[in-house]
């Protein structure tokens, strides 16, 4: 028997939200995926956590200079957003899972990842019904109409999965840059 979520939890995530963060994060994954020196300044910032060079590195980039909610747990990172409530901020994010390494992020495997879901963040910021397609499906929990969405747009063998979670999706990548996973995550936090 499925279990029935409250309407406020069911209405977390809309194409608006989904278009914005995409709209916002589509630049700063660009640049990761074309731009070594700052992909590895990324990193750093990451593993060392300098929350000072990751402000430096994302005002750098137009969509992200007011960005002021970000942070590392030191295999990753997570950037989010304020909207009015019920929302109140919807986090994008990429980070090895929890409990399998410490202070440790891998540039070229960020960038792999990066170069892979351009096609998916661009497709949410352009294409309004996609996104309302995209919002209506984690809404009602179907995994089945997500994974064929996201695997439309993200065509490497890298990506394992694709599962929703807190009014969001969750990509794991295995790519051949690292023996760590990674999860590239679009999530609704909750309060």
């Amino acid at each position: 028997m499925a279990k029935v979520q409250p309407k406020q939890t069911q209405r977390l995530v809309t194409a608006r939200v989904l278009r914005s963060v995409a709209a916002a994060m589509l630049p700063f994954y660009r640049k990761i995926a074309g731009n070594h020196s700052y992909a590895r300044q990324w990193t750093t910032a990451i593993v060392t956590a300098d929350l000072d060079l990751m402000g430096s590195l994302l005002h750098s980039i137009p969509a992200l200079a007011d960005a002021e909610n970000y942070g590392t747990n030191g295999i990753g990172y997570f950037i989010s957003f304020p909207f009015p409530l019920p929302v109140a901020f919807y986090t994008n994010g990429t980070t090895i899972p929890p409990g399998t390494a410490q202070f440790t992020f891998n540039t070229d495997a960020h960038r792999c990842i990066a170069r892979s879901i351009i096609p998916l963040y661009r497709e949410l910021a352009v294409n309004r019904s996609f996104a309302e397609a995209m919002a209506a499906a984690i809404r009602r929990k179907d995994n089945r109409a997500v994974r064929a969405m996201v695997r439309s747009h993200v065509r490497t063998t890298s990506l394992k999965s694709v599962t929703i979670e807190e009014s969001g999706i969750a990509l794991l990548f295995k790519t051949r840059f690292s023996r760590y996973p990674y999860r590239n995550l679009l999530f609704q936090e909750m309060m």
